[in-house]
């Protein structure tokens, strides 16, 4: 059991790292930028599988998490495209897919993947303290949300009114980001293994790189 748990882990590791690092070639060579723009939302469903089947005890109240995490974040992407009361005023370009009332469904799957992510990194830290997870792991996905942001103008993602990304933006990351980490919390997933973790660190290496590039 253990060995097969094991090449579990690897398998989605690998896939993790294979699929960002193509990815991120894809998005340096301009020759590519159109066909791996186009292929955006199935990386976002690929990585979902992925953290799915990485899941140890898949169960209706994961699945509750995962529906409830990726309810409000359309729900709160809604609130900001149409009245500006959240994030600020923007619009959603084509890359993200298929949308709902001009946002991309698949919005939601991008909270949850990075929401859950966070929670599974911080739950397997030092941090004993669950409101001080929350509070990091807000702060963690807000920094990740400075180095998406020009990669995610440039790449038609989402634009801003003006061009200039407004610093309620990041306060408003922070702050849902921390809501729904504490909704991860109250759910008292045990110990994940490393994949979710691999994920988040993946992300943000990949835009890291992709800043310095551009």
């Amino acid at each position: 059991m253990n060995v097969m748990l094991s090449d579990k882990k690897w398998l989605c590791i690998t896939i993790i790292l294979l699929f960002h690092f193509v990815g991120l070639i894809g998005f340096i060579l301009p020759s590519l930028n159109v066909l791996f723009m186009a292929l955006v939302h199935w990386h976002l469903l690929l990585m979902l599988a992925v953290v799915i089947y990485s899941h140890d005890s898949l169960n209706k109240k994961f699945a509750v998490f995962a529906l409830i995490t990726a309810c409000a974040g359309i729900i709160a992407e809604l609130i900001g495209v149409h009245t500006g009361w959240l994030f600020g005023n923007y619009n959603y370009g084509g890359t993200l897919g298929w949308k709902l009332f001009e946002v991309p469904l698949l919005i939601g799957v991008n909270w949850f993947l990075l929401v859950y992510s966070a929670g599974v990194t911080l739950k397997r830290s030092r941090i004993g303290n669950k409101y001080l997870r929350v509070i990091t792991g807000a702060a963690i996905l807000t920094l990740l949300d400075v180095l998406i942001e020009p990669i995610a103008i440039r790449f038609d993602y989402w634009h801003w009114a003006g061009g200039m990304i407004p610093i309620k933006n990041y306060v408003c990351w922070f702050l849902v980001s921390g809501v729904l980490l504490f909704v991860f919390e109250k759910f008292e997933f045990k110990r994940q293994s490393i994949v979710a973790t691999v994920l988040l660190i993946t992300q943000f290496v990949f835009f890291a790189v992709l800043n310095l590039v551009y």
